[in-house]
């Protein structure tokens, strides 16, 4: 196995399992919490294909892996439809619907940190190639759980604030429900490259994003024995 081909197949399913379960997840907390929207149309499901999102679950982490070589990598896959009306209790319902996803990834990274402990010792390119896998399914879950609580709507975290906030407030962040996500990248991705060309080292994203999913990527394979 070529070492580029190595690096493509360690990453696949991290990934889909990262990204997919992630909405697959919201879907599932709606329909107990009243709103069945995602129930018939299929998107609670463990089916990859019923959540990729062509240039979010592919193409961006693709070209982010290659520019990268792995150390910021972020994607998503198409949104989950929810009717939020339908949610009761409606606050609470908002809440946990919006965290389930980021639950789900930290569920997810602590079975890849358990089952790595028990991962047989060995120099074999199999070993090899299933202990990579499970470290990235640490690592990006954490990365990808930690991105999704920022408190900025759409994001889940911005959907948790605006289920803890007074009411008035709370109708004041979720007027930037369309705006968030090109706010949000802005800051991580374009205000670093805008600020490099003059010099200036900004990098919000590893401050906000990186450096806490490393602390909980650590944390989870401490609590396995691995720290």
């Amino acid at each position: 196995m070529t070492e580029s081909v190595f690096e493509i197949t360690t990453w696949i399913i991290p990934v889909l399992l990262a990204i997919t379960l992630h909405e697959a997840a919201h879907g599932w907390a709606a329909w107990k919490l009243g709103d069945d929207t995602a129930m018939r149309l299929g998107r609670v499901s463990f089916n990859p294909l019923r959540h990729i999102d062509p240039f979010g679950t592919v193409l961006l982490p693709a070209m982010l892996l290659v520019a990268t070589g792995g150390h910021a990598m972020f994607g998503f896959a198409k949104p989950v439809p929810v009717n939020f009306s339908r949610l009761r209790p409606l606050r609470g319902g908002l809440i946990a619907v919006a965290a389930a996803g980021p639950a789900t990834n930290l569920l997810l990274l602590l079975v890849g940190a358990a089952l790595l402990s028990v991962l047989p010792l060995g120099n074999s390119a199999a070993v090899e190639w299933v202990g990579r896998n499970l470290t990235l399914l640490v690592y990006f879950n954490a990365l990808l759980a930690v991105f999704n609580m920022i408190p900025m709507p759409p994001l889940d975290g911005g959907r948790v604030l605006v289920g803890i906030l007074p009411r008035p407030l709370a109708m004041r962040v979720s007027r930037l429900e369309k705006a968030g996500v090109f706010i949000v990248l802005g800051v991580v991705f374009l205000a670093p490259w805008a600020a490099d060309r003059f010099g200036v080292r900004f990098d919000p994203f590893e401050w906000l994003v990186i450096d806490p999913a490393m602390a909980i990527s650590r944390a989870a394979l401490s609590l396995f024995g691995m720290g």
